[in-house]
């Protein structure tokens, strides 16, 4: 497929945008799940398969704002929305057995994430995941989710001009999961020591803020959504990973932390906003990451998808019931919105689309 057809069929505006989200890609988002979830009810071990299901129920908005990438591919949809699903699915299945862990050791947590590093490299063979854990039997539900990427994966004629950017940010993302889960005792010490390895290619960014952008998958997604493209370079790849690695990344999981952090609170879980000294600082980095993510998605083809993208994230997130009963999270909602007309938009349909959802499930 040349760039300019890609061009002419990558959404423009937000009712284009939002029609084929609520028509097309949600539902075989929606689709895509529900198989996961009766492969996942079938895992032997118990405490897999807890975690599992809890990961498929509490985080499908993570697949569900993931795949909206595919939006502007539609061809490549029935590639883009099991990809992103799977590889969403593994990183927030990991997540759940790393946060609510029996085991506190970091080659544990390594190994677990080799799963994603496998998932991205079509020639990689699966391994022994849960080799440093006590719970190993899940019926070959990780290994399904790793086969089901690199499958996709060889579907994308340009997936070889994407591999090693999309390498470096899964690597990065396990080395977060890794420094943040071990003991309680170590882990701020090692996120820093982790930070002084990296920040000389970030001086404007907060130690916390690094390592929230690290813990996004958007950047992986969007290398995802050009790779289904012909013609594709290293070089291209190379200035899409800009684009978005840190700030639209680093704003992506800011968010999710900041509407978790009661929750994180309650759970003794790290929470990244949690470091800001208060609620005015941070509305002003989240604030200030929002204009250069604005900044940066600009430089791009296609500014305004990508536009439309930053601003249907932050709707989507404090459009979130856990937003709303936060009375912090209200103050941040409002600093950050008030600018923005298109955000407000997505805000508005976000909120009449969970509610019509809670309608249904109280049905």
């Amino acid at each position: 497929m040349s760039s300019i057809n890609a061009t002419r069929r990558v959404p423009q505006g937000p009712l284009h945008l939002m029609y084929r989200v609520y028509r097309y890609i949600l539902p075989d988002v929606d689709a895509e799940l529900t198989r996961w979830e009766r492969r996942a009810e079938s895992i032997p071990d118990p405490e897999l398969r807890k975690q599992a299901l809890a990961s498929i129920h509490s985080k499908r908005f993570h697949c569900q704002g993931g795949a909206v990438y595919a939006a502007a591919q539609m061809e490549y949809r029935h590639v883009l929305i099991p990809l992103i699903v799977a590889l969403q699915t593994i990183s927030d299945y990991l997540d759940n057995l790393c946060d609510r862990s029996t085991s506190l050791d970091p080659d544990d947590f390594r190994l677990l994430h080799q799963s994603m590093l496998d998932a991205v490299n079509p020639s990689a063979s699966v391994q022994d995941y849960y080799a440093y854990r006590q719970e190993k039997d899940d019926g070959g539900y990780l290994e399904a989710l790793v086969r089901t990427c690199q499958t996709c994966i060889c579907m994308l004629p340009s997936y070889s001009a994407v591999f090693h950017e999309v390498t470096r940010l899964v690597s990065l993302y396990g080395d977060l999961q890794v420094y943040k889960h071990i003991r309680k005792e170590l882990r701020e010490q090692e996120l820093l020591a982790w930070w002084e390895r990296h920040r000389h290619g970030y001086p404007d960014l907060l130690w916390n803020e690094f390592a929230a952008a690290t813990g996004s998958t958007l950047g992986m997604f969007t290398l995802f959504m050009i790779a289904a493209e012909e013609g594709v370079t290293a070089d291209r790849a190379d200035v899409i990973k800009d684009a978005y690695f840190p700030y639209v990344c680093g704003l992506h999981i800011l968010l999710d932390y900041l509407i978790d952090q009661e929750e994180d609170r309650i759970g003794g879980d790290l929470n990244f906003c949690s470091y800001y000294k208060d609620v005015g600082e941070t509305s002003e980095r989240l604030s200030r990451m929002v204009s250069q993510a604005r900044l940066h998605i600009g430089k791009l083809p296609n500014p305004r998808f990508h536009r439309m993208i930053i601003e249907g994230l932050v709707a989507l997130y404090l459009s979130d019931p856990k937003a709303r009963m936060q009375g912090a999270v209200r103050l941040v909602t409002r600093d950050v919105m008030k600018k923005s007309p298109l955000m407000r938009i997505f805000f508005w349909v976000n909120s009449i689309f969970i509610r019509k959802k809670q309608e249904v499930t109280l049905t």
